[in-house]
């Protein structure tokens, strides 16, 4: 039987798309559901929020990085033991990579695994317009059903009322509840979106916004709409299929995890631990050394923010630098690449010490905005793969790297309408770190290139 699905669309960006997701994931969890999660597009840190919500991994589908096999592939393995699957979208819901088509959009994402679209609508300054607004995106794209609305930022019950008639008079689109604005339960926002669930883990937060769904959102409704999309048919040939776990033993892959590096796939670990890796994870803001593992794995997040503590923990920083000189293997992506230069400047002006595998500083800036979907293609060979071998994923940062000395680069990265644009990928030793936070699932041959760079490093030190 297939899972009941329901994606959480948007009008817009900001319309409060994740707060709506969160509270029906933690609705629905009160009611002994087992909920599975799952965030459209690239996002981080919204799916670190599903995990507290829902007690479960949340998993990405994005069309661009994965297609449409792959994204069913996965929604279909992470769904087979729940109850509902609740999807939240990004941005507008037929916002993405293309001005002109639905590539890399919400909407391509709802059609790819057959999902019910409930559109959120802040509904704070509206009144009959809200059917108008019904109207433009149920009937935009005759290919995609919107089966249900729900308002947010709605303050009072005969406000929502006034909504529902409006759009329901004019429209055969039910409407199912709203939310009302609640400042107690926000989560703060700051240059790269949402503050982390490392951060905020108050597991009250979620408990607070599903006793608030319960209030005034119908999820019986919204239960029946989750059923009424077609099953998803099982997919014919994969074009990467996913590799089968070794049985050898297990190299030990240390994965950065504190607030400064949190940025992770959830597809990446679990491909790194079927080509054969342990998962160790260790702090570098916390932990006094480098644990003792063959592969180092430092993933993005908010290294600027925590430079301080950063620079302070200096035994973890000779470690991962004694590591590199050793020929040790590290892949590191965004942050994890800030990390490893000689310094960061944050915000403010003020510079810290960093690992300096790298010779190059790292400033921030609010006005230097990188954003896109990236396709990146191996140039020279190395841990990541042999050259031409190529991999999607995604770069967004506000910071900028300048070198002290002549950098070797082992990719060139093309944006999302093939447009070639630079070079990525720092390359030093068995040392690679890249601003673009690659997809593993686009190209499974890289994490069991990496085992096998640590397997084959490991045997010579034996």
């Amino acid at each position: 039987m297939s899972c009941p699905k329901i994606l959480i669309a948007g009008t817009h960006s900001g319309v409060g798309k994740t707060t709506v997701s969160l509270a029906l994931m933690a609705a629905f969890r009160a009611r002994g559901r087992r909920v599975q999660p799952f965030k459209a597009g690239p996002d981080f840190i919204d799916p670190g929020h599903h995990r507290l919500a829902c007690g479960r991994e949340s998993r990405n589908l994005d069309g661009w990085m994965l297609g449409v096999e792959l994204n069913r592939k996965i929604f279909r393995e992470a769904t087979e033991d729940t109850d509902i699957a609740i999807i939240e979208g990004m941005m507008g819901l037929f916002d993405g990579a293309s001005p002109v088509n639905e590539q890399g959009s919400t909407a391509e994402i709802a059609k790819q695994v057959n999902a019910s679209v409930l559109l959120v609508i802040d509904g704070s300054a509206m009144a009959r317009s809200a059917a108008a607004m019904v109207s433009g995106y149920a009937n935009f794209d005759p290919d995609l059903r919107i089966l249900g609305v729900l308002f947010n930022r709605v303050r009072s019950e005969s406000h929502f009322r006034l909504l529902r008639e409006a759009v329901e008079s004019a429209l055969e689109i039910p409407v199912v509840g709203y939310l009302q604005p609640n400042e107690g339960i926000t989560i703060s926002d700051r240059h790269l979106g949402l503050r982390t669930a490392l951060e905020d883990e108050k597991t009250t937060l979620y408990e607070t916004l599903g006793r608030m769904a319960q209030e005034t959102v119908n999820l019986e409704v919204i239960e029946e709409l989750a059923q009424t999309e077609k099953r998803l048919d099982s997919p014919g040939v994969v074009a990467q299929e996913m590799p089968i776990k070794p049985e050898t033993e297990l190299i030990k892959i240390g994965v950065a995890y504190d607030p400064a590096f949190c940025f992770y796939y959830q597809d990446n670990l679990e491909l790194l631990n079927i080509a054969g890796g342990e998962i160790i994870w260790f702090s570098p803001m916390n932990d006094p050394v480098l644990p003792d593992v063959d592969l180092v794995y430092l993933g993005g997040g908010y290294p600027e923010l925590y430079a301080e503590t950063l620079e302070e923990n200096v035994g973890m920083r000779n470690s991962l630098r004694t590591f590199a000189d050793q020929a040790g293997v590290i892949y590191a992506e965004c942050g994890g690449l800030m990390y490893l230069t000689q310094s960061i400047m944050n915000f403010e002006g003020r510079t810290f010490e960093m690992v300096g595998v790298f010779h190059g500083t790292v400033a921030m800036n609010r006005k230097s905005l990188t954003l896109g979907y990236r396709e990146t293609e191996i140039t020279k060979s190395c841990i990541l793969g042999d050259a031409g071998t190529k991999v999607r994923g995604h770069e967004f940062h506000y910071s900028s790297f300048t070198p002290n000395e002549k950098m070797n680069y082992a990719c060139q990265w093309s944006d999302a309408r093939s447009a070639k644009q630079g070079e990525d990928g720092l390359l030093k030793d068995n040392v690679i770190a890249l601003y673009t936070h690659l997809h593993f699932a686009s190209q499974p041959s890289i994490p069991q290139t990496l085992v096998q760079a640590a397997k084959g490093k490991k045997a010579l030190t034996e």
